[in-house]
């Protein structure tokens, strides 16, 4: 007899719609020198290959901080830094580059296994670097001569796409060439952040040795906007602990949110399969830092039928909501008020006024298994209430037989069957035996 896993099954089913959204987008992906030196390391080369199976376009940086650190160390060579850059002379500079191509051809060389006990055996995956980015000195600050450090003057966005639609995973290091055919150790954060603003790229990924942004109590925080971001970046740089990867990637995904990246996301590289989790996942694992919030309330179209009846469906088996048919949901769309998350409906509500009585039903009230525990359904509520105060209506009721305690708690009253309006009324199922409850507006 087979084992028959239906995790596996639901899971996979669960995934599908983030599969769909992600197949042919852009994606920069941060690895530090940290991260490329843990246990874990294996794992994210085989998920990263997965997502360029999958249909991705990914661009890959490395940086190699602790690497050059070692190195410089095993040399007796110590490499300063100023304002959280390495000063980069010339024998800082050969350390640098011995470092970060001894790490690409590793990185490489892992991409390019195929072993039969690989999660990717049997797949073609071609790695392309190059000097698609072209560098300028960073120059002198406070007196300081930065030397061999430097930024991006340029990059050659259509050479990368060009790689990308052939299929190709780009790597990119920290070292990157000049117009002078000079050399110069830049900041793997300023070239994933460029590289995700030039390219127009759809998510901006970066790895540390957390799973996101920490709360006070440990917790993950799961979104934030700029404006947070900075915050804690600010708390980080209290800490004095601004240069370490979160702190790194915030100033980044900062910087990319604000120039038009739609998400960047923070997700930890000891974990294993973070990075499946967090791009195919109702609720992610990290943090994501965005320009708006990932969910957004709207008034329900023609198009949003089918997530309705996806959301609605296994609450009609179990008796909770009434059935509606596709063809009386078409009828009825504009009464609705969703929740959005990443593409997915995840909440819903109807509006049904009776202005003659100056009353509305709250109808239909249903919001994923997944997001129950987040007051989307006070949020559903407290839209229908200021649409039917719009409408100049003065009373919100509901029918429920499940959901009583809840209605209560929003400051509902129980109320009796002659209290609805008359066309209401004549329709009340007496079979059904559903409570009754108002809320004046």
């Amino acid at each position: 007899m087979k084992f028959r896993s239906t995790a596996l099954v639901k899971g996979f089913r669960q995934s599908a719609p983030y599969l769909n959204a992600h197949i042919g987008k852009t994606i920069v992906i941060m690895v530090g020198g940290e991260a490329i030196a843990h246990e874990n390391f294996s794992h994210i080369v085989n998920d990263i290959a997965l997502l360029n199976s999958l249909g991705l376009r990914i661009v890959m940086v490395y940086g190699a901080r602790p690497q050059i650190s070692n190195l410089a160390e095993q040399m007796n060579y110590p490499t300063p830094y100023h304002k959280g850059v390495r000063v980069t002379d010339e024998r800082a500079l050969e350390i640098a580059k011995q470092a970060a191509g001894h790490l690409q051809l590793d990185i490489t060389a892992r991409f390019s296994m195929g072993l039969n006990n690989t999660p990717m055996a049997g797949s073609q995956i071609n790695i392309v670097s190059g000097n698609f980015v072209i560098a300028q000195p960073l120059g002198i600050d406070d007196g300081v001569d930065y030397a061999h450090s430097g930024r991006i003057r340029r990059i050659d966005t259509e050479a990368i796409h060009r790689q990308l639609d052939q299929r190709a995973i780009v790597l990119l290091g920290p070292i990157a060439s000049s117009v002078t055919g000079e050399c110069f150790n830049l900041t793997s954060e300023e070239i994933a952040t460029q590289l995700a603003i030039k390219l127009k790229a759809d998510k901006l990924i970066g790895f540390c040795s957390e799973q996101g942004v920490l709360d006070s109590e440990g917790g993950v925080v799961s979104e934030m906007l700029p404006i947070e971001a900075e915050q804690a970046l600010q708390r980080l740089v209290e800490l004095q602990q601004e240069e370490r990867g979160t702190g790194r990637f915030l100033r980044g995904a900062i910087t990319a949110c604000r120039a038009g990246i739609p998400r960047s996301h923070l997700i930890s590289y000891k974990e294993d399969g973070a990075l499946i989790q967090e791009l195919f996942s109702l609720d992610g694992i990290g943090t994501q830092i965005v320009m708006e919030s990932a969910e957004q309330v709207r008034q329900a179209t023609i198009d949003d039928i089918g997530g309705i009846l996806e959301l609605i469906r296994p609450l009609e088996q179990d008796g909770i909501l009434v059935r509606r048919s596709r063809e009386q949901l078409e009828q009825e769309v504009e009464q609705f008020t969703i929740i959005e998350r990443d593409g997915l409906i995840i909440g819903c509500a109807a509006l049904y006024p009776f202005p003659d009585e100056r009353m509305a039903e709250m109808a239909c009230v249903a919001v994923h298994r997944d997001f129950r525990d987040g007051d989307r359904g006070a949020l559903l509520l407290s839209q229908l209430k200021q649409q039917a105060k719009r409408m100049g209506l003065a009373h919100l009721f509901v029918l429920t037989t499940r959901s009583l305690h809840w209605f209560r708690e929003q400051g509902f009253s129980e109320s009796s069957v002659e209290s609805l309006p008359v066309a209401k009324k004549a329709l009340y199922n007496f079979q059904r035996r559903s409570k009754i409850l108002i809320l004046d507006l």
